[in-house]
């Protein structure tokens, strides 16, 4: 059982994030404490009251201004009681901005601040997957040993069916339960 290992779900701005709840959910049947720390534009898909209600605790969200009002900076104390940080879903956005070493809000700053493995689940636009951009981006991450849970083909919100479909939950799931 994994009783009292935490796991740090990110999740950002796209039509995917629906799935956080799943995911979230059966990281929890498995045992894993879960906090939820959500980008702002997650915030047009998902309401952090859904994801708050389901975690059982406060969602964090992307303002480092707003989460700064603690003691001790939550996005240190986050990233130090990780056993793992998933991104799910990562947009190419968040891709870029971990490849670069961005860190200008909760969620960059917890990554770059961690000690434990980092997984990241993309889902997007196939053409946007497919970037030479991304994928450099990508590959750059993979050499720094974080692990990505690939997308699969599947149905788009844009309409089409091709790669960028986040991977199955089931199968996200299972990655985290390979690294903790």
């Amino acid at each position: 059982m994994n009783k009292h290992k935490r796991i740090i779900l990110g999740v950002t701005g796209s039509i995917a994030a629906y799935k956080a709840a799943d995911i979230l959910r059966r990281l929890q049947e498995k045992g894993y404490n879960v906090s939820v720390v959500m980008s702002e534009s997650a915030e047009h898909f998902i309401t952090p009251l859904t994801l708050s209600s389901l975690a059982g605790e406060e969602v964090y969200r992307s303002s480092l201004r707003d989460a700064a009002s603690a003691w001790q900076m939550p996005h240190i104390r986050l990233a130090e009681s990780a056993d793992c940080v998933l991104i799910a879903p990562a947009t190419a956005n968040i891709i870029g901005k971990i490849a670069c070493g961005i860190a200008d809000d909760l969620l960059t700053c917890i990554l770059l601040g961690t000690q434990a493995p980092i997984l990241i689940a993309p889902a997007m636009n196939t053409h946007m997957y497919q970037n030479k951009i991304v994928q450099d981006n990508c590959a750059k991450l993979k050499k720094y040993g974080i692990k990505f849970i690939e997308p699969v083909k599947g149905n788009l919100a844009c309409g089409i069916t091709d790669d960028g479909h986040i991977a199955d939950v089931e199968d996200i799931v299972q990655a985290v339960t390979r690294v903790v």
